[in-house]
Order: C-alpha cells, then sequence, then structure tokens
C-alpha cells in the first residue's frame, strides 16, 4: 500500500550520506566502539535492551554531524567523539521511551524492545543511556556544549508532552505540528551540528550557521517521514504504513487533507484519528483523501522549503568535502520519498 510522490526541483537523483559516511568513518568506528563500551552494564538486562536497538540498523545520521561539524573548523582532540556518541545515546533513549508512548510493535523491521522485554524495561534502559549520554558530556568539559545538548533533552520531553497533548485531536494547527517537531526531532539535529564548533572554538556565527543548519534539516527529515508513513512502503519504513493512522497521530498530510476537505470528509477524519476508528478500509480512505488534496505533495514541497533554509544556512562556511557532504544529506534527506 502506498502512492508515488513526485518529486520536482530538479533534485539530484543520486544524493546519498556515503560522502559523510566516508569522512567520518575513522572517528565513527570509535563512536560505535564507546557506544557498546558505555552501554554495558553489570544489570545484564540495560545492554540486552540497549544493544537491541544500537545494532538494529540506523544510519547513525545525528552524530555523525557532530564529528563533520566539528572537522570542518579543525578540531583536534577526544571531545567531538564523547559528545557524538553522547548524541546518538540521547536518540536512542528518546526511540525506546517514543515506542512505549505510541505502544509501537516495530522499529527499524525488527520487534520494538517493548515488545520483547515490556514497557518498564524500556523506560529505564532509555533513562540509563541518558544518564551515559550526560556523563561523557561532562567528561568533555565544555559547559557551552553541555549546555546547548542538555536544553535539547528538556526541549525533546516537552515535545513528547505536547505530542501527547495533541494527539487524536484533529483542532491541531500546522503551528502546532511544526511546535511538535522542532522539540521531537529538530532541536537534537540543532544541538549535534552545534557541538562540533562549540569545541572546535569555532566564531559564534559559525556556530549560529551549523545550529541552523540542522534545526532545518531536522524539520525537512521530519516531514519526509511523516509524508512516507502515507506514501511508502513497510519494507523502507521498518514499520508498518499507516502507524501514525493508527495510533491517532497528527502529521502534516492528516492536517493539510483535514483542512482542505469537505464537511463530510472532515467527518471521516474526526472518526478515523479521535475515535480510533482506524480500520484498514478506513486507511486506504485516508491515502484517498490525502492525495487528492495534494497533502503528500505539499508536505514534501514544505520539506523542500526547509532543506533550502538548511542549505543557505551553510552557503557562508568555507568550502570543502565536508561542507558538499553536508549538503548533500539535505538532498538525500528528502529523496527517501523518491
Amino acid at each position: 500500500m502506498g502512492v508515488v510522490i513526485p518529486l520536482e526541483e530538479g533534485k539530484n537523483k543520486s544524493a546519498s550520506i556515503k560522502p559523510l559516511v566516508d569522512l567520518t568513518k575513522a572517528d565513527m568506528d570509535r563512536v560505535n566502539q564507546l557506544i557498546l563500551s558505555k552501554a554495558g552494564s553489570d544489570v545484564q538486562m540495560i545492554p540486552e535492551v540497549a544493544n537491541h536497538l544500537i545494532s538494529s540498523g540506523g544510519k547513525r545520521l545525528r552524530p555523525m554531524l557532530t564529528l563533520a561539524s566539528a572537522a570542518m573548523f579543525g578540531y583536534q582532540g577526544e571531545g567531538h567523539v564523547k559528545l557524538a556518541t553522547s548524541v546518538e545515546f540521547m536518540h536512542t533513549a528518546t526511540l525506546l521511551h517514543d515506542d512505549v508512548v505510541d505502544e509501537s510493535d516495530l522499529r527499524r523491521g525488527k520487534s520494538t524492545a517493548r515488545m520483547i522485554w515490556g514497557n518498564q524495561a524500556s523506560v529505564l534502559v532509555g533513562d540509563f543511556l541518558l544518564g551515559q549520554a550526560f556523563k561523557m558530556m561532562v567528561d568533555v568539559g565544555s559547559l557551552e556544549a553541555l549546555d546547548v545538548l542538555a536544553t535539547a533533552a528538556a526541549v525533546i520531553a516537552e515535545g513528547e508532552v505536547l505530542q501527547l497533548s495533541v494527539a487524536k485531536n484533529m483542532e491541531t494547527t500546522e503551528d502546532d505540528y511544526l511546535s511538535v517537531i522542532r522539540a521531537k526531532t529538530a532541536a537534537l539535529f540543532a544541538a549535534a551540528a552545534e557541538v562540533g564548533p562549540i569545541i572546535a572554538n569555532a566564531d559564534k556565527a559559525s556556530r549560529s550557521a551549523l545550529r541552523s543548519y540542522g534545526m532545518n534539516l531536522g524539520y525537512a527529515f521530519q516531514m519526509v517521514d511523516d509524508a512516507l508513513d502515507y506514501g511508502g512502503k513497510a519494507a523502507d519504513l521498518g514499520k508498518n504504513v499507516g502507524d501514525d493512522f493508527r495510533e491517532g497521530k497528527i502529521t502534516l498530510p492528516v492536517i493539510l487533507a483535514f483542512r482542505r476537505g469537505t464537511q463530510e470528509e472532515q467527518a471521516f477524519w474526526r472518526s478515523s484519528i479521535e475515535n480510533g476508528e482506524s480500520s484498514d478500509e478506513n486507511l486506504e480512505k485516508a491515502l484517498g483523501l490525502i492525495t487528492r488534496h495534494d497533502a503528500l505533495k505539499d508536505t514534501i514541497a514544505r520539506a523542500l522549503h526547509y532543506g533550502k533554509i538548511a542549505r543557505d544556512a551553510l552557503a557562508p562556511l568555507p568550502a570543502g568535502p565536508l561542507k558538499d557532504a553536508m549538503m548533500e544529506v539535505i538532498d538525500f534527506t528528502i529523496q527517501r520519498v523518491n
């Protein structure tokens, strides 16, 4: 089940994160070693739960951005590896908590940790990873970097609560949606990109540029994810198509289709989302309405808009392979819908 989303703008069809992967490979090997070390514990269930998600094949884009943004300004030291690992632990903890809140069964094509070990273990192991992340931040010794990542952790938690408050509420506006994804996704991308220039002692303009890049890349990333839930394939998503619909999540494709719909169509959305009438038949109808009202096309158009802002944010920074690779990540992020 799914629909084809036509991409415009003449985008680079071969966009890849491989240049970024190659440029950060040596440091990412160290990050991966540190991840395994810091996920260890004498309490047997902790590494079992943590490694279940850590080893499940995520791209680890966020820690690569931390490594790349530090290297861009000539950083020499060990701090970027610890901060990149902290970023990945924050992300992993968020996923563990998300799956409990959302009652998700699949994550990256595998059963979620909560389905195997239960909700309590998932939440507590997420807390353990957050604790380890903050210990590594302290080890780095940069109060500025610690402040950026600690603030992001608080914002992410706020985003989770905000998402709960708007779930299954068809009065949710596009501004409400933007507030949720800014907190839940964009904030960590922004922090991951900003702490690199901080520990490299880059100037404030460069630090702000990387933060803007990360923030707007995060917006684009989440919008594409939300489009994929209605326009992708289960094999590519690592979860079931329509999971957001079944969970009553108010994402941008739903908001646009609802706002543009007839009274009869709006009544359908209310019964499906607010009353939980999310049968396969209703999902098919929802996909039809989303297509009819160009909701996926316009969601991707908005993602392209934020991608352009991210590109403009990087523009003033020194030219080089790292900058080129980070530019290409923008195209890759949006190209996932093709």
